[in-house]
C-alpha cells in the first residue's frame, strides 16, 4: 500500500515559491489499477514523479507498506520496489536492449525478453541485440522501457502516458499487458492517461488540476461523462472524424 498524506510540492521561480501540487492525499492499495487524469499542466507527471523521488516534495508523507519513504532518493525508492516509465525516455548509448532488460530484472529474477517485447509490440529478433541509440524513435525507446518495468517484480509500478508513440496494435496489446499484470501480481499500477481505453481499465479514476486532486471516482463515472461531452461538443458541427480517443479536457 502507498500512502500519501498532506503532500505538497513548490518550485522557486523568480525568487517566489510556486505551488505545483497542493494537499495531496491519497490511498492506494496492493492489486488494484489507479488511472490519473486530468487536463494538460495540471499536476500528473508532477504528482508520478513525486511518488518516485524525482522530485522533492515540500511538506507531507509518503509511505510505502507503512515505512515512510519521504526523504529517500529514486535510487531507495527503486530498491524498495517504485519503478516509473518516464513519459520521454532516456537513451543510453552502448547498452543492448536484451543488456537492459536483465539489469532492470535484477540478477536473481529469470525472464524470457522475448515475451517481454512481443508486450510492448516488438519484435525480439530485430530488437534484443540492438543498441539503445539514436536509432531508435522515441516509441521504440517508450515500448523498450516499459518492458523494462515489466520485467521487475514491483510494488508500485507508475507509468507516465504509455500510449504516446505508440501504434494501435502495440496499444492493444499494452493495454492486455497491463490486465495480465494487474491478474497475475500484486502489484500497485498507476497510469497516466487520457485514452480510454486505459480508463477502462481503471479501479478508480484520479482527477488532478491546479495541482490538487479534483475527485476520485469510478471509471464508470468518467466514461459517462465522457459520453456527456461527447453529446455537448461545440465542435462537432465542423469536425468530420467525431473521435474519442481521449477524454477531451483541454477543449
Amino acid at each position: 500500500m502507498l500512502e500519501i498524506a498532506n503532500l505538497n510540492v513548490t518550485s522557486a521561480e523568480d525568487n517566489d515559491q510556486v505551488q505545483i501540487l497542493g494537499n495531496i492525499n491519497l490511498t492506494l492499495e496492493d492489486k488494484k489499477i489507479y488511472v490519473i487524469t486530468g487536463p494538460n499542466g495540471g499536476g500528473k507527471s508532477s504528482l508520478a514523479k513525486t511518488i518516485m523521488g524525482i522530485y522533492k516534495s515540500t511538506s507531507g508523507k509518503i509511505k510505502l507498506d507503512g515505512q515512510d519513504i519521504t526523504e529517500l532518493d529514486i535510487t531507495e525508492r527503486a530498491r524498495l520496489g517504485i519503478g516509473y516509465a518516464f513519459q520521454q525516455p532516456p537513451r543510453f548509448k552502448g547498452l543492448k536492449v536484451k543488456e537492459m532488460l536483465k539489469l532492470a530484472a535484477g540478477p536473481n529474477k529469470k525472464i524470457n525478453p522475448h515475451d517481454l517485447l512481443y508486450d510492448v509490440g516488438l519484435c525480439a529478433q530485430d530488437y534484443l541485440n540492438r543498441e539503445i541509440n539514436s536509432s531508435f524513435s522515441g516509441g521504440e525507446l517508450k515500448r523498450i522501457e516499459i518492458a523494462s518495468i515489466l520485467a521487475r517484480d514491483l510494488k508500485v509500478a507508475v507509468f507516465d502516458e504509455p500510449e504516446a508513440g505508440i501504434d494501435l496494435w502495440s496499444f492493444q496489446r499494452l493495454s492486455e499487458t497491463f490486465q495480465k499484470m494487474h491478474e497475475e501480481h500484486d502489484t500497485t499500477i498507476v497510469i497516466i492517461s487520457h485514452q480510454e481505453r486505459i480508463l477502462r481499465l481503471a479501479d478508480q479514476v484520479i482527477l488532478i488540476a491546479n495541482g490538487e486532486i479534483n475527485e476520485i471516482m469510478s471509471k464508470e463515472k468518467i466514461l459517462s461523462d465522457i459520453e456527456s461531452l461527447d453529446d455537448s461538443c461545440l465542435c462537432k458541427e465542423d469536425c468530420n472524424k467525431g473521435g474519442r480517443a481521449s477524454v477531451g479536457f483541454n477543449r
